[in-house]
């Protein structure tokens, strides 16, 4: 009893760092948001931090995985609900998916804002690859088994045009009309990936 009682505690204890630091990371960033700040917010002592996590860029690399694998769950399940013998039609949901993922503040902040300066270029990149690259990779083999697209190198092409898409949806999260941006960089973006299409006689 004794041990799930301490399980339970630390469970606790964990959720409400977590969600203080989601919080706050959203809001301030995780320059502007100090050790001492998280732990009022969460209710919890200093030494909780640094049990749980470390330090504060612990508990944000925890926050900032969360927040991707909940990004990458939506455009998965938004794909999987599109025809599969429509691999492009795909390609478009997932898109329109991100995007609008992207006009969150803690998905602006965390992790398009924050994440790359926090983890470094080559671990950000590593993690590119754990969660968006993969979903990226996956759509463009879908087209290609599908023979809608040229032969192409993949993990390359899937580098190219993640690193579009992050592009874009920093264009419409820092536009003075975002709605109007979103259009606009959902079209070019289409339009991008379009030039993928095998021609007939191909």
């Amino acid at each position: 009893m004794a041990r799930r009682s301490q399980e339970d505690r630390s469970r606790t204890t964990k959720a409400a760092l977590e969600q203080a630091g989601r919080r706050l990371f959203a809001e301030r960033g995780f320059a502007s948001t100090s050790a001492e700040e998280l732990v009022t917010e969460a209710g919890v002592t200093r030494g909780a931090l640094h049990h749980h996590y470390g330090d504060k860029r612990g508990l944000f690399l925890v926050v900032l995985e969360q927040i991707e694998i909940e990004v990458t769950g939506e455009i998965e399940r938004a794909v999987g609900a599109t025809d599969p013998d429509d691999a492009m039609a795909g390609m478009a949901v997932g898109l329109a998916v991100f995007l609008d993922s992207c006009q969150r503040p803690e998905v602006l902040r965390i992790l398009l804002t924050d994440a790359p300066s926090v983890l470094g270029w080559q671990a950000f990149r590593e993690f590119e690859a754990r969660h968006g690259l993969g979903v990226t990779i996956a759509q463009i083999e879908r087209a290609r088994a599908a023979g809608l697209i040229v032969e192409v190198p993949v993990p390359v092409l899937a580098q190219i045009l993640l690193s579009a898409i992050t592009e874009a949806s920093l264009i419409v999260a820092h536009a003075d009309d975002p709605a109007v941006a979103r259009a606009q960089v959902q079209q070019s973006l289409l339009l991008l990936i379009s030039g993928l299409i095998k021609q007939p006689g191909a």
